[in-house]
């Protein structure tokens, strides 16, 4: 799925009423039905609920939202915020009008000057439909004081599009305390950038699309950079296996990892390898790991460093078609001096994560040697570690695309919509995963996975999000059987491949 910036679904919005003559009258019917008609699979009409309407064309949603509501039994009290009498938009005018006709109970106040604002409880429902995308500055005065007595009356708050004061795209400007907290915000079309932002999720809690039919030539049309990854996405880069494949089609990967008293992390990954399709793999690891790899994962083959204990060499010995590096490998410095001299010898992509990351923070110059392609693997204590601490996930995101464009490297930004940063610009945010992916080893099962299918053939743009993807899934059908607390690296290795047989394959 597409995601888009508030400009660009502005854009979208009046491509359809000019090529489709659709009416603006009628996409904001459209949109206040759908809403309404998910606040009345969620909520008893005998609630008490308050609906904020402001002056633009938010408010116009609310106003209409507020007419379904009131025909199917709610009834709310409305406040319109119509400062002067004459500061409504035109389409919120026309809600209004049509709010006003309507032959039911319910309590309107229009605010045309000072508000009194009803004492909300926690037995209150809130719509808040004070402002939208449309806004261009911060909540400031009585509003910013408003957005306060909302978030923190602990009443049931659904936001229309967007909590009032955030922005849809980025929120630098923005006081968190100072936005609505919605328990559940539903936007319009699509899901906005902001949503996908950890520092955003206490003010837009649980999102929901509401299809109001926009241009589906206008949306095919629209550039964007951002993209939302989900079901029919994976399936249609992710190849169906022909009849006469032999392993040797599948590629031949090789992972550098594990060490003394850390082989679980090569384990884990050498397990998500195999089990998301590698034609052959190879784990290189210190000698005393051979008993571990053989009787854990003998599908594997193994490869023994010189040393006992540490992995000191990284020289290929093979053409290998994918290599990992990183998981369990420890930062002594024999391991450092081989992995820079992998870094620096490298012809293709390489997959980095875990150790392979500390050492890179260690010695930064190394980012200047990665191979075109490249794909790294942090979580934000890694990221910030190598580029430097940032103070919030928006910030954090930012230098994530200022990076993977200079050192022309694939960022995975490992949380809870997982983004995938390439060096062109584009974000793909995942749409699997878990609470119980939080849990050790998972990282090091996805080092194996995206290594897996770059072995495979997939291009580093492809293995990343389709790796990504897949561990999100995996880490779900492990979490159906054990349960989100219970959930392990190995559990998560091994339910890699019911993920795939899920996707068809």
């Amino acid at each position: 799925m597409k995601i888009f910036t508030t400009e660009n679904i502005r854009a979208i919005d009046r491509a359809t009423i000019e090529d489709e003559g659709i009416s603006a009258v009628e996409l904001v019917h459209r949109a206040a039905e759908g809403m309404a008609g998910v606040i009345l699979k969620r909520y008893n009409p005998s609630r008490p609920t308050v609906i904020f309407a402001g002056p633009g064309n938010n408010g116009a949603d609310a106003l209409i939202v507020a007419k379904f509501l009131i025909e199917a039994g709610f009834r709310p009290h409305v406040l319109l915020f119509n400062f002067n009498g004459n500061s409504l938009s035109r389409d919120c005018n026309a809600a209004f009008r049509e709010l006003q006709a309507v032959d039911l109970p319910y309590d309107l106040t229009e605010i045309r000057d000072r508000a009194e604002i009803p004492l909300l409880t926690p037995n209150h429902l809130v719509i808040d439909g004070l402002f939208g995308t449309g806004l261009r500055d911060p909540l400031s005065g009585g509003f910013t004081m408003l957005a306060r007595t909302i978030s923190e009356s602990g009443a049931a708050v659904v936001s229309i599009d967007v909590p009032s004061g955030l922005f849809g795209d980025w929120n630098a400007r923005v006081i968190a305390r100072n936005v609505v907290h919605a328990d559940l915000t539903l936007c319009v079309q699509f899901p906005r950038l902001a949503f996908f932002l950890a520092d955003n999720d206490p003010m837009v809690g649980e999102w929901k699309v509401i299809d109001i039919g926009l241009s589906a030539k206008a949306i095919d049309e629209t550039a964007t950079n951002y993209y939302y990854v989900e079901r029919d996405d994976i399936r249609a880069v992710l190849r169906q296996r022909g009849r006469f494949a032999s392993k040797a089609d599948f590629g031949h990967a090789l992972l550098f990892a594990g060490s003394y008293g850390m082989m679980g992390a090569a384990v884990m990954a050498a397990t998500g390898a195999i089990r998301s399709g590698v034609g052959k793999l190879t784990v290189h690891s210190p000698r005393k790991g051979f008993e571990v790899m053989q009787t854990t994962v003998p599908e594997a083959l193994f490869s023994a460093d010189k040393d006992e204990i540490v992995i000191s060499d990284m020289t290929q010995r093979f053409t290998y078609s994918a290599i990992g590096v990183g998981p369990g490998i420890g930062t002594n410095d024999a391991t450092r001096g081989a992995f820079e001299t992998l870094v620096k010898s490298a012809k293709r992509p390489l997959v980095i994560d875990a150790d392979g990351l500390n050492i890179i923070a260690r010695t930064p110059s190394l980012l200047d040697h990665l191979p075109p392609g490249s794909i790294l693997t942090p979580h934000a204590g890694e990221f910030d570690r190598i580029f430097g601490a940032q103070s919030s996930a928006e910030g954090r995101m930012l230098k994530a695309i200022e990076v993977s464009r200079r050192f022309k490297c694939l960022i995975v930004l490992k949380g809870h919509y997982t983004a995938v940063v390439r060096p062109d610009g584009k974000i793909f945010f995942n749409s699997t995963g878990t609470p119980a992916l939080a849990t050790s080893g998972s990282g090091d099962v996805l080092t194996g996975i995206i290594t897996s299918l770059l072995a495979q053939g997939y291009k580093p743009e492809a293995a990343s999000v389709a790796g990504v993807y897949i561990h999100g899934l995996a880490g779900e059908i492990a979490a159906e059987s054990n349960g989100v607390y219970g959930v392990t690296g190995m559990d998560i290795a091994r339910a890699t491949g019911k993920a795939l047989k899920s996707l068809g394959l």
